[in-house]
């Protein structure tokens, strides 16, 4: 987990969060640029979820069948995601991803799932990042290619064609301690190209980027869209919830997958992802958070310059990651987020960060009045080597 290798004075236990700060056990306050972990697009509490948890609750949310607002989720997901004609809920990225590549598999009756090296896709045996418990025999039908790579991906699946279930890419390389690397859209074109080539699916990965890029879907701007993809985190703005979505001839497959979970269909979360829908598709949304990743941009990287740090700003605005040129074990990285949290702000050497709506322009120049002192306090202290200021 990226959780785990944290520097020094990170707090363990939080103990309350509302808008765009949160508080540990101790009683510190933290402007949270990690969202926890990507799940609060709209701010810790915002009221409109809330409400809605709280009339949902007093209903009820585990019963013996399903709720209302899981079809009204489902039609709000189709109607807001061009490519979607059908959604199905579980609770986590993980549940979805491996959805996505079974229904694939059930549609196509191949067995291989093509998949970027190093990329996450969650945390069950066929995709963790960690291999301790995990057999050659839960990967022995993935086959691995370059992200960004189209040539990578042609000479990886040449000769086993008409074995391939789907493909399935994240919108943006995002693997821990790296650098970020936005798609191509040639390289999108091209995945979309080859799958309707070779008869597979394309499956995207929206875990860690729905809503944030382009709330219709990731890619939506490069004019490609995939057959099935994977969501969760913000969604539900904190509260457990994943989705897959699919195009119509996929709906059989789907149907025919057994899965299920004793709490996959909470009614609370439903609602509290009815909500979190009705705000993100508003035309201020998408603008707001975007201009608060540009200014949270635009200020840590003046701050590194007057301070004399060269450091890299990667990804998109709205999930960050800045790293510093020539720190390949992170020295830098660690003492400058260890010196950021003792400031007051939550950020991740080596994970990308999370925008989110709480983030107003007032709320992000508090957080680089902080960010400042944390750069100072780096700057006091013995540095071997600084590489070459990249934006």
């Amino acid at each position: 987990m990226a959780a785990q290798g944290l520097p020094e004075g990170y707090p363990q236990f939080i103990e309350r969060a509302d808008g765009a700060r949160m508080w540990d056990v101790d009683g510190r306050e933290y402007l949270d640029l990690m969202s926890s972990w990507g799940p609060i697009v709209l701010g810790h509490r915002h009221p409109a979820v809330e409400e809605a948890v709280r009339t949902q609750a007093i209903a009820g949310d585990c019963f013996d069948g399903t709720s209302p607002r899981m079809v009204e989720l489902a039609e709000a997901f189709v109607d807001l995601v061009p490519y979607a004609d059908w959604a199905m809920f579980a609770k986590n990225g993980t549940d979805a991803t491996t959805l996505c590549c079974t229904i694939a598999r059930a549609h196509t009756g191949r067995e291989i799932i093509v998949i970027a090296r190093g990329a996450y896709h969650g945390a069950a045996p066929w995709c963790t990042p960690y291999p301790a418990g995990v057999t050659a025999a839960d990967r022995q039908n993935l086959v691995y290619f370059e992200y960004n790579d189209i040539d990578s991906l042609h000479a990886a699946i040449a000769g086993i064609e008409d074995r391939v279930a789907a493909v399935i890419a994240c919108p943006v390389r995002h693997d821990v301690r790296r650098d970020q690397e936005l798609a191509e859209p040639q390289f999108a074109r091209a995945l979309r190209e080859t799958c309707d080539r070779i008869g597979a699916l394309l499956v995207l990965d929206e875990v860690r980027t729905g809503f944030r890029l382009d709330v219709r879907g990731s890619w939506e701007s490069f004019g490609v869209r995939p057959d099935l993809s994977a969501w969760s985190k913000a969604i539900a703005n904190g509260y457990s919830l994943s989705a897959v979505l699919g195009r119509a001839d996929l709906r059989d497959a789907a149907g025919r997958v057994y899965t299920t979970g004793s709490f996959w269909f909470s009614a609370v979360s439903m609602a509290a992802s009815l909500a979190t829908l009705g705000v993100v598709r508003t035309a201020a949304f998408e603008s707001n958070l975007r201009a608060a990743g540009e200014q949270l941009r635009a200020g840590l990287l003046a701050q590194a310059e007057a301070h004399g740090f060269q450091v890299r700003y990667t990804g998109p605005v709205q999930m960050p990651l800045l790293t510093f040129a020539g720190d390949d074990d992170f020295a830098l990285g660690n003492a400058w987020a260890s010196a950021a949290i003792s400031n007051g702000v939550y950020v991740h050497p080596f994970h990308n960060w999370f925008i989110n709506a709480a983030h107003t322009p007032a709320v992000i120049e508090e957080i680089l009045q902080r960010t400042d002192a944390a750069y100072a306090t780096l700057a006091g202290q013995p540095v071997a080597e600084r590489g070459l200021l990249t934006g």
